[in-house]
């Protein structure tokens, strides 16, 4: 497949962003929206992302090539995909809303049919740009691709990548709803252009705390993985600290702050919380006997029985080892 005319790459041709292709003039790309195209960023599960990208190319000289197509806003959905916390404030989208009403939609967005609404599609990627003709009421530009759900996510993860303006913990959620969707780790990974143990910490964060909850404190931008890592860890590791942190967040003084506050608000009051636990611990009889020494380091746990109860303990240990873990969970899944 050839690239655009153009020659450029993926990064430098990704016009279609709505924070940077609708807010610079200098930047815009006079078109007008194309008919239909057939399956736009195809086989993602079969292609290279390079292939992906080629495709991006390709469409980025179709938008270059004119055409028509204008849709109702109001048969369009948002992605099933949101990788996207609301911003602190409007003023921004405001702005962009007004400039969409003085000199018109300059650059498609581009939708996919709905899967199960006949009639009506969904977003691919331009959600700004259809927000503001939606609330604008006029019609939107766009360009009408067909594609399946690991094609959108990977689509929307390319924007993204060029856009390069999500917030680490919209990655984390972008992550968690690919993985409720059951999208493929391969097709995630290629979607957000992470290696293995980044779509690991991706994932920590957001089973240790839970959606609602990150949705509360919002994108914080300025906090990046390592202070959300370090929050994640220490709510899993202490009963009571999640609590602690839906407590921070019902105070309305809090809830007022911007999301990056909010964020160190939180932090603060589960780090003035934790307790200290202890690296070993010695487990006695009745009698004050050392039965058992636990040595704790981090991701792993090491137990020592002495030799007088060790084969017995082995025993009992593999037929109760079941059941903790249920315990564990079910624990971990009301906490």
């Amino acid at each position: 497949m050839s690239k655009s005319p153009s020659g450029k790459s993926i990064i430098a041709n990704f016009a279609l962003s709505a924070s940077e292709a609708d807010s610079d003039p200098a930047q815009r790309l006079r078109t007008q929206p194309v008919a239909r195209v057939g399956a736009g960023v195809i086989g993602a599960t079969q292609r290279t992302l390079s292939d992906i990208r080629d495709e991006r190319d390709r469409l980025q000289a179709l938008v270059a090539a004119g055409g028509g197509l204008e849709l109702d806003p109001s048969l369009i959905d948002p992605s099933p995909f949101p990788d996207r916390l609301p911003d602190d404030t409007d003023g921004v989208f405001e702005e962009f809303k007004t400039l969409i009403a003085d000199e018109g939609q300059k650059i498609s967005i581009q939708v996919r049919t709905h899967p199960t609404a006949p009639g009506r599609y969904q977003v691919v990627y331009g959600h700004r740009r259809w927000r503001a003709c939606r609330d604008l009421g006029i019609k939107v530009k766009a360009i009408l691709t067909e594609l399946t759900d690991t094609e959108l996510v990977v689509a929307q993860g390319i924007e993204n990548a060029a856009r390069q303006d999500l917030s680490w913990i919209e990655r984390a959620l972008f992550v968690e709803r690919m993985d409720k969707a059951g999208i493929k780790a391969k097709d995630i990974r290629a979607a957000l252009s992470v290696d293995d143990p980044e779509l690991a910490r991706l994932r920590q964060v957001c089973r240790a705390i839970p959606v609602e909850v990150i949705e509360t404190i919002g994108r914080a931008p300025k906090v990046g993985r390592p202070r959300w890592v370090e929050l994640a860890t220490m709510v899993a590791s202490q009963i009571g600290l999640l609590d602690r942190v839906r407590e921070t967040l019902s105070d309305d003084k809090v809830f007022g702050l911007p999301s990056d506050e909010r964020f160190n608000r939180v932090l603060g009051a589960v780090k003035a919380k934790t307790v200290a636990l202890p690296d070993r611990i010695e487990l006695r009889s009745a009698a004050g006997e050392v039965v058992a020494r636990v040595v704790f380091t981090p991701g792993q746990v090491k137990l020592t029985v002495g030799k007088a109860n060790g084969d017995a303990f082995s025993t009992f240990l593999r037929a109760e080892l079941p059941l903790v873990i249920e315990r564990f969970l079910t624990r971990a899944r009301k906490a």
